[in-house]
């Protein structure tokens, strides 16, 4: 592929979310009381750095599509293609085209937390310790 031809990061972003109808982080806390799986991204470090959202689920980046590939042998539970799936890394950034990884996957009703974690936090809503480790 040339250089001319290859994409930029900020087109893959502006496509991941032409795909998506993202959340605000109350729209996601809503979501989140009525069954939506809300996913968190963030390295460790992160998640131990700036807190964590009590109920979410931990899922690394670099297994998630093999979590929620509905067909895939090392699916969790709560994978499927009906499933709600809310993406949430810290600014909203990874979290777009992670969830555009879903949504190719099948996943229909995967999307993201606009902004991230920092602006569920900005918003006044529940952090603190009480995210929940998934199967590596």
């Amino acid at each position: 592929m040339t250089e001319a031809a290859a994409l930029t990061v900020d087109d893959l972003l502006a496509e991941a979310r032409a795909d998506l109808q993202r959340l605000s982080p109350v729209e996601t806390l809503a979501a989140q009381r009525n069954g939506a799986v809300l996913v968190d991204i963030r390295p460790h470090a992160l998640r131990a750095g700036e807190g964590e959202i009590p109920g979410a689920l931990v899922v690394e980046r670099n297994v998630l599509e093999w979590r929620f590939d509905p067909r895939s042998p090392d699916r969790l539970p709560v994978a499927g293609f009906d499933a709600q799936i809310v993406v949430v890394c810290s600014e909203g950034y990874t979290s777009s085209l992670a969830a555009h990884a879903l949504r190719r996957l099948g996943v229909d009703r995967a999307t993201d937390l606009t902004g991230g974690y920092r602006a569920w936090r900005a918003a006044g809503l529940p952090t603190g310790p009480g995210g929940t480790p998934a199967v590596p």
